[in-house]
């Protein structure tokens, strides 16, 4: 089995040895300067939000984030974007359209917010060439059943989009947080192709019945088993095997730039992950590559 990177300077390497010409991530955040600077500010409190620091390791200028993607041998990611209120979806899938056309490595991605102006946006976003959305249940804080957004859902999984949710309860409870929230939207929308942000932690369990019941659901890496959050979201003792059944409809993500820790410490994470031999050299090149690769491809 081949060890994980030892560092972000030895990804490249590593990946290389797993036969793959570079990674894909699904879950990386790019958004305009005020709202990056927001976000930073908010994670300068994390000792008050979360009861720990969280110093962002990638704390860089926005060109320097990029060639930092490109020397870890990143050739393919999804700039998620998101709104906390309404009246900015529009905005931010207007300017993530324009970060796309600039970078060639970035596809096209798109979000929303339970408004009246969702559908319309959502459309608007799809046929401009969005192939990946974001929506965050927990700090958007609407209710993922809203009836405004029962045509956003239709229209994703007529399409084939996938959409990144951000559904779980960690690490912060929301109002509309939990799968069981999001399992009703599932029960009205099955051919949605959801990804389920952060493996819904912490309710692994909740998140794989999801993926037995309804095809069409994955699961991505962020933040998922690194030591960063083991205390707060700990692995059930039966994580590999239970990967072993969807090892297909799992998908890299890392929440770059905004964790505290570097890039190859997630990449750490999977590997272990594939020491299991029901896992294995496959299940990498699937999760690092060729199963994002396919969702952001179609």
């Amino acid at each position: 089995m081949t060890a994980g990177p030892a560092s972000d300077e030895d990804v490249k390497r590593w990946t290389a040895s797993l036969g793959l010409d570079g990674l894909v991530d699904l879950h990386v955040h790019f958004l305009p300067k005020s709202v990056m600077d927001k976000v930073w500010a908010y994670f300068d409190r994390a000792p008050e939000h979360y009861g720990t620091e969280w110093p962002v390791f990638y704390r860089t200028e926005e060109k320097e984030r990029l060639e930092t993607l490109r020397s870890l041998g990143v050739k393919q990611f999804a700039p998620l974007v998101y709104p906390h209120k309404p009246g900015m979806a529009e905005w931010l899938n207007s300017w993530v359209g324009e970060f796309a056309d600039q970078v060639p490595d970035a596809v096209r991605t798109g979000t929303f917010f339970a408004e009246p102006s969702a559908a319309s946006s959502v459309d608007t976003a799809l046929r401009a060439g969005a192939r990946c959305f974001k929506a965050h249940v927990q700090i958007g804080g609407y209710d993922p059943r809203d009836e405004l957004l029962a045509p956003v859902w239709g229209a994703l999984a007529e399409a084939g989009v996938p959409v990144v949710v951000h559904c779980g309860h960690g690490p912060l409870r929301g109002n509309f947080t939990g799968l069981q929230v999001f399992g009703e939207v599932l029960a009205q929308h099955p051919r949605l192709t959801a990804v389920l942000a952060h493996a819904a932690m912490p309710e692994f369990a909740a998140a794989f019945e999801l993926m037995a019941r309804y095809p069409r659901v994955h699961i991505d890496t962020t933040m998922v088993g690194v030591p960063f959050v083991a205390k707060m979201s700990p692995l059930p003792p039966d994580w590999t095997a239970r990967l072993a059944d969807v090892a297909d409809r799992v998908v890299l993500g890392t929440d770059f730039p905004n964790i505290p820790y570097s890039y190859a410490t997630q990449l750490q994470a999977i590997a272990g992950w594939a020491a299991d031999d029901r896992l294995g050299e496959p299940f990498l090149r699937a999760v690092l590559h060729d199963t994002p690769a396919r969702l952001l491809n179609p």
